[in-house]
């Protein structure tokens, strides 16, 4: 499902010259694979995702999802593989505040191939306890709700892939535990691959396969070019 190859990531500095943030020989995902990348905050867990979901490019290196090379994509044409091929949860929710939970929810399938699924929208928000909420706005809802209706967006265009970043952050503890199982429990359902990156070793327990990112990343290691 996926595959990395000689990643670098490089950003330039105010001062001049160059940090080179991501240095990945090899990483890989199988269809239907979880997989739990473990690493510190400000550690390119972040940059990492933003690259396999086509929101930056890479300076250099390989990244093959579905059969399909990334790198060689337009802007225009990674916004739309990663609308009909990848579903995103971020930390920080980015719901639309003026829309419905619902609406947030078809708006994450209008993104793929324009068609809106009624019954599928109303079914996911029924999946994530929130039936009852949806035709709250954001700023209605509780984090712990908000972070849900997220999911469901992630997961209303059946994606191939799932990239979630930091999914139990910022929400408390109780929620955590629910919202992961929601990540882990739907993926499993719908046979799609997961990578979520955290900075909890409690989160990354959950995961059959544990990646460390300092493991990945030579821009870590003591010859590393980050370093």
């Amino acid at each position: 499902m996926l595959a990395i190859e000689n990643l670098i990531k490089r950003f330039d500095q105010p001062g001049g010259g160059e940090l080179t943030v991501l240095d990945v020989p090899q990483f890989d995902i199988a269809e239907g694979e979880q997989v739990a990348l473990i690493g510190q905050s400000g550690g390119g867990k972040t940059t990492l995702l933003h690259l396999i979901a086509g929101m930056l490019t890479a300076t250099s290196g390989s990244i093959r999802i579905n059969n399909l090379e990334l790198t060689r994509l337009s802007e225009q044409g990674r916004d739309r593989f990663r609308a009909g091929t990848i579903g995103y949860v971020f930390q920080t929710f980015n719901l639309l505040p003026a829309f419905s939970a619902l609406e947030n929810v078809k708006l994450g399938m209008s993104f793929g191939n324009g068609s809106v699924d009624a019954a599928r929208a109303s079914d996911l928000l029924d999946r994530v306890g929130l039936s009852d909420r949806a035709h709250y706005r954001p700023n209605q809802l509780s984090v712990g709700q908000q972070q849900r209706v997220a999911i469901a967006r992630a997961l209303a265009g059946r994606p191939k892939l799932l990239l979630a970043d930091e999914p139990t952050a910022n929400v408390d503890p109780a929620s955590a535990d629910t919202v992961l199982n929601l990540i882990i429990d739907s993926c499993r359902d719908e046979n799609i691959s997961l990578l979520m990156v955290t900075h909890s070793m409690d989160v990354a327990q959950r995961f059959q396969r544990c990646d460390k990112l300092e493991d990945i990343n030579r821009a870590f290691s003591p010859l590393g070019a980050g370093t």
